[in-house]
């Protein structure tokens, strides 16, 4: 009885102690306070169910029968926002702070919401290495089921929550991108309903100017229902070679000069400043040495880029078995290093033991409840930004970052971007090795200020013909929007396929002013 009373007391001075302070404040000044008693335990639950369900529906073997169902059920969705007048744009129904980008669309009020409820894993064909799925499959639900196959898929972006759908219409990277290309490129077909209601699949031999017109249209060609992604075989572990280096230029040199070995599986960087990085190259392998396996995915383990800068502090090289799918999720339960913004303490021992199990907290339920206030805050302090530049021009892309944002850790990834059709693609005819260079955080810039900064940051990008991921606050006008993307097949689309009274132009759904 005296635990009840104490925790009682505890409860009753906290909300006193809101009260004086005012749950705003509270929100935006100790924001690891509401996130630890409220949104870890809800994430929990969130997590709970959507294993159950999908568990019930792997042992039910249910998702193939009633995926046609479903399908046909937006198509009569479609149908009927026609015999409306088609009026308003269309958009799917998903709730916007659902999610992973950090902004929540307006559109989402005022447009014709398709609900499409498709989060299943359709058909594994091992004859053909394909893995057919629907678009609200998230990465942490197909690493579960395909690993304990014997398979995973060439590229799988860190974070649990991404899902296909999102990296299809929007775009996703993976440290293994530098001989896969990107997320899009590991696809080998889609199947959308388009702005008629008709159904169509899609692939380099089918319907192909729509298959390479889809990656980064933010859904604004038709609604995807399907896709076929190809798969490899899974090994047990990722042998992981860190090694610090010093000085920009001799990070450039190494960080390209490894991203240009086929032989690596995985070539990721984490900048620590200017001239501090490590470099992380990384091989997949069945056999390890028993003294060196690292769970890093474990929840009392240290964050992955703390447990990386160990490396750089030692200065020294170091060598280490990651189970796989702990190095896929390598960066999850940290969101990279956002965490540490939000739970400043979230690293350390005490709290990973006895609470890192709860770890992280759901992206969209921190969108969710973030309020006006602390909105507007990251706005104005805060930036998560995924810029692609050519690795011909990465020194100067660092540099660049240094002055105009100067956050870090940094992100280095790279990837081949072939010279296929569509809006992404090297300025010349032939395949070239891109990186994407990752800032989340708070600028440490002086002259730092969101609009600007990020303006000229973007003028950058373009002008080493480089692209801005569109999850992130995007501050060009339409005509920089263009001159960065090539728009040539989307709009001869558009125009062919009667998508412009069904669906706004990318430009409107992913520009800053159609976000809040």
């Amino acid at each position: 009885m005296s635990a009840l009373w104490s925790v009682g007391a505890g409860l009753l001075l906290l909300v006193l102690w809101v009260r004086h302070r005012g749950l705003e404040a509270v929100l935006v000044h100790h924001r690891w306070l509401f996130v630890c008693l409220f949104l870890l335990p809800l994430s929990i639950l969130f997590d709970i169910y959507y294993q159950l369900r999908a568990w019930a529906v792997w042992r039910l073997h249910s998702a193939p029968r009633q995926h046609a169902q479903r399908v046909r059920h937006i198509q009569e969705q479609v149908r009927e926002w026609k015999k409306e007048g088609s009026k308003r744009y269309m958009c799917t129904g998903r709730p916007g702070w659902l999610t992973v980008s950090l902004r929540v669309g307006k559109y989402k009020k005022t447009h014709k919401n398709i609900m499409i409820n498709l989060m299943d894993v359709l058909e594994v064909d091992s004859e053909r290495q394909v893995v057919r799925v629907e678009p609200l499959v998230s990465m942490g639900q197909l690493t579960a089921y395909l690993n304990p196959m014997g398979w995973t898929i060439p590229v799988v972006p860190e974070l649990d929550d991404l899902t296909v759908g999102g990296l299809i219409m929007g775009t996703g990277i993976e440290s293994s991108s530098h001989i896969y290309g990107l997320f899009q490129h590991t696809c080998v077909a889609y199947e959308l309903v388009l702005a008629d209601g008709s159904l169509v699949r899609c692939s380099p031999t089918e319907n192909s100017d729509l298959f390479y017109a889809v990656p980064w249209s933010c859904g604004t060609l038709g609604f995807l229902v399907a896709a076929e992604i190809k798969m490899i075989p899974a090994k047990k572990y990722v042998k992981i070679h860190y090694k610090p280096v010093r000085g920009l230029q001799k990070i450039c040199e190494k960080f390209t000069e490894e991203s240009k070995k086929k032989e690596n599986s995985f070539v990721e960087g984490l900048m620590y400043s200017l001239d501090e990085a490590v470099i992380m190259t990384g091989v997949l392998t069945d056999e390890a040495e028993q003294s060196k396996i690292n769970r890093i995915g474990n929840y009392y383990k240290p964050w992955f880029f703390k447990h990386v800068e160990k490396y750089l502090k030692a200065d020294r090289t170091g060598v280490e078995y990651i189970p796989s799918r702990h190095y896929y999720h390598r960066h999850t339960r940290s969101i990279f290093w956002e965490l540490q913004d939000i739970i400043p303490f979230g690293n350390n021992p005490v709290f990973r033991y006895l609470f890192g199990w709860m770890v992280p907290p759901k992206i969209s339920l921190l969108k969710l409840t973030q309020g006006e206030a602390i909105r507007k805050l990251y706005e104005q302090h805060h930036v998560v930004q995924d810029m692609l530049v050519p690795m011909k021009s990465l020194e100067k892309s660092i540099q660049t970052f240094h002055v105009d944002l100067n956050v870090y850790p940094i992100w280095l990834c790279p990837f081949i971007l072939p010279n296929n059709p569509g809006m992404v693609h090297p300025k010349g005819n032939e395949t070239e090795l891109y990186v994407d260079i990752g800032a989340y955080g708070e600028p440490k810039s002086k002259q730092f200020e969101a609009r600007a900064s990020m303006r000229q940051m973007e003028k950058f990008v373009r002008s080493v013909h480089g692209f801005q991921m569109l999850y992130a606050d995007c501050y060009m006008t339409r005509e920089e929007f263009w001159d960065m993307f090539d728009g040539s097949l989307y709009h001869k689309l558009r125009e062919q396929m009667n998508c412009k009274d069904a669906f706004p132009e990318v430009y409107d759904k992913i520009c800053k002013a159609a976000r809040h």
